[in-house]
């Protein structure tokens, strides 16, 4: 029986960098891939934001998939690997980026997604006739997808499921890898059977891993009637188009939606039309909270500091926006441009790109390009700013008082954050 050894990796780097969080969703990319496997080949997952890799293990094929921040463990990995004579594999968002780099480190390297190929691989391994490369031509279709396998989830995250139903988006924004993972594409599950996988799961909460999962607003209603008689609670990623369309917002919380991630990203409409996501309106963003709000759904603001038009005064023009609409949580990233985006190559162009040391690349601890208009230093201090004022007592106060919904596990979740925020500083 050949053996395969999935590993979804995480470099030493990326553990210190998230420390602060509280929360780290179960990623889904090898559960759903063991899915797919072959009759006739056991099947292992290690999950390193749940446990060290076990570098003596066994196995036939050891797949690795990672993003660019843990690309060197990655590849540190998969030389202990094919050095115990193994057949390695490297897929995910740095490969699909970087597939020359990638190959130099691996047997095997998949571009984009793969569901199809990935199948024909594993066949192949059997009979020896497996190709290095393996790109799609065409989209994969998502019909007919297995359920990803429960029994392979590491992580203890506060959730009782993770599953997606739409893949990509239609957006072309240019400090994002989405576009280039999915060919600026848009696809969905059938409804009947993304329900069918919300309803398998034996817990009360589910989270949805969609890029946006309002980038069909009628397919999401449709998702949300489907889900609502199991009487569950979820979350998920979405773009602003969530707030302006009052439907969605009804089915959604009828269908146990308990937060929404909205990728607001700026409050300078100046940097989101420059960044090509000019469909988030800023003067809105006050009314889509408000509405977000009234349908008793929480709102995380994904917020990133650094664009060209952003002075040193972006940070406090951020919290102070953030604790007026009463934001009950917030995620803030230091502009990255991550390797095959149009931010990166423009950034290359300009020569501002300062290291490519890709653990540097974790959007949290380092500042990899030189901004505009302050300096590398100045940007880290804001972001460090933001993220301890955001999270004191006193703005936790101001932003609840002024929309306390879902009070009863989001203050307590800011509390959280407070704590490992300060942990953290202390070193």
């Amino acid at each position: 029986m050949p053996r395969l050894l999935l590993i979804t990796a995480s470099a030493p780097e990326i553990h210190r960098v998230r420390r602060t969080r509280v929360l780290n969703f179960q990623q889904i990319t090898m559960p759903y891939l063991a899915a797919r496997v072959p009759p006739g080949w056991e099947v292992r997952h290690m999950d390193e934001e749940a446990a060290s890799i076990d570098l003596d293990a066994c196995a036939d094929v050891v797949g690795i998939t990672f993003h660019t921040p843990s690309a060197y463990h990655a590849y540190e990995l998969a030389e202990n690997f094919r050095a115990r004579g193994a057949c390695v594999v490297l897929g995910g968002p740095h490969v699909t980026l970087l597939p020359d780099e990638a190959r130099q480190h691996a047997d095997v390297i998949f571009i984009g997604e793969a569901e199809g190929a990935w199948e024909d691989f594993l066949r192949g391994f059997e009979t020896g006739a497996y190709q290095p490369v393996y790109r799609l031509e065409c989209l994969p279709r998502l019909e007919n997808i297995p359920m990803a396998r429960k029994d392979l989830f590491k992580r203890r995250d506060h959730t009782n499921g993770v599953m997606f139903a739409t893949r990509g988006c239609p957006s072309q924004c240019d400090f994002c890898c989405i576009a280039l993972m999915y060919r600026r594409t848009l696809r969905h599950r059938p409804v009947a059977e993304a329900a069918a996988e919300y309803a398998s799961f034996t817990g009360k909460i589910i989270i949805f891993w969609d890029d946006n999962i309002a980038a069909d607003l009628e397919y999401a209603k449709e998702l949300f009637r489907a889900i609502a008689p199991q009487r569950k609670w979820w979350s998920s990623q979405a773009s602003i188009h969530a707030g302006r369309d009052d439907e969605f917002l009804r089915e959604a919380a009828r269908s146990g939606c308990k937060q929404l991630f909205l990728g607001l990203e700026s409050v300078s409409q100046r940097s989101m039309t420059a960044a090509k996501k000019g469909f988030n309106r800023v003067d809105e963003y006050i009314e889509i909270i408000r509405r977000i709000h009234a349908h008793g759904i929480a709102v995380q603001a994904g917020i990133v500091f650094g664009f060209d038009q952003d002075t040193p005064g972006i940070f406090k023009d951020t919290i102070d926006f953030l604790e007026e609409a009463g934001v009950q949580n917030a995620t803030f990233n230091i502009l990255t441009p991550f390797p095959g985006t149009p931010l990166y190559h423009r950034l290359e162009q300009e020569g501002r790109i300062l290291t490519r040391d890709w653990r540097k690349y974790n959007s949290r601890e380092d500042v990899v390009f030189q901004p505009r208009l302050m300096s590398a230093d100045e940007l880290l201090a804001g972001f460090r700013y933001a993220n301890q004022r955001f999270y004191s007592l006193k703005s936790i106060a101001r932003r609840f008082s002024r929309s306390p919904v879902q009070l009863w596990w989001a203050l307590p979740l800011n509390l959280a954050y407070t704590y490992q925020w300060y942990k953290a500083q202390r070193g």
